[in-house]
């Protein structure tokens, strides 16, 4: 545990005060928001990066475990941040399984769409592309709105090997979830699908596109082209 408190001075040194008095506001953190409680520093994303590459070789597991269960937001990715250097670094299964169940059983403290995007797909995803992804539907089809949302980002890693069926499964499961960060993770997955192979996503929204939210819809038909993207809109697909 010897880094931790070294970590932390080092992340204290980039507070931004500006930063520290928005980022509540930006992640939601208030009375009633989906990052009620969440505390922040106000340190930079670019900054913590820098901080997580200094660290990541010498820290040990229990020492990230430790720094990810802490109540500042910036503390728990940094953590996270430092996982994924670790998984990309890790030269053995070994390494790497302990890696990845260290992540899975503390979803919990990834309760934030910035932590779970900045993880979900390098840790989880890159570690299941060639693996039994069960793991990742029994995520999508729990009540936790953070699982839930590593369940879909973590295909990202399938589809930037062209691999799309597991997105197109886990985003029906979540077709009818009723909150908008679920809605914007599905919707920015098919999109990612449909910049690879555009039919595959076409043919899903096709079937689909009715009973999605709005807001779903949105982000996945980002990039069509502007007559394609009102036909859908208006429902005359």
């Amino acid at each position: 545990m010897q880094y931790i408190e070294k970590l932390k001075d080092d992340l204290a040194r980039y507070i931004d005060q500006e930063k520290a008095e928005f980022f509540p506001k930006f992640f939601n953190a208030f009375p009633g928001g989906y990052g009620e409680g969440d505390r922040f520093l106000g340190v930079k994303v670019p900054d913590q990066r820098k901080v997580a590459r200094k660290y990541y070789k010498e820290i040990s597991l229990a020492a990230v475990e430790k720094l990810l269960r802490e109540p500042v937001h910036e503390y728990r990715l940094t953590a996270l941040l430092i996982l994924v250097y670790k998984f990309e670094k890790a030269k053995t299964r070994e390494d790497r399984e302990a890696i990845v169940n260290l992540y899975i059983n503390n979803l919990e403290y990834v309760n934030n769409w910035d932590l779970v995007d900045s993880s979900a797909y390098k840790i989880l995803g890159a570690y299941l592309e060639d693996k039994d992804r069960s793991i990742l539907y029994r995520l999508a089809g729990s009540d936790h709105l953070w699982s839930q949302r590593v369940a879909i980002i973590a295909t990202l890693a399938f589809i930037r090997n062209n691999q799309f069926s597991d997105t197109l499964n886990i985003s029906e499961i979540l077709l009818d979830h009723e909150h908008d960060l679920i809605h914007k993770a599905v919707g920015w997955m098919l999109r990612e699908v449909g910049k690879r192979d555009f039919q595959t996503e076409f043919e899903f929204l096709k079937s689909h596109y009715k009973r999605m939210p709005r807001t779903m819809l949105r982000y996945a038909i980002e990039k069509f082209e502007p007559e394609l993207r009102q036909q859908f809109l208006n429902g005359l697909i």
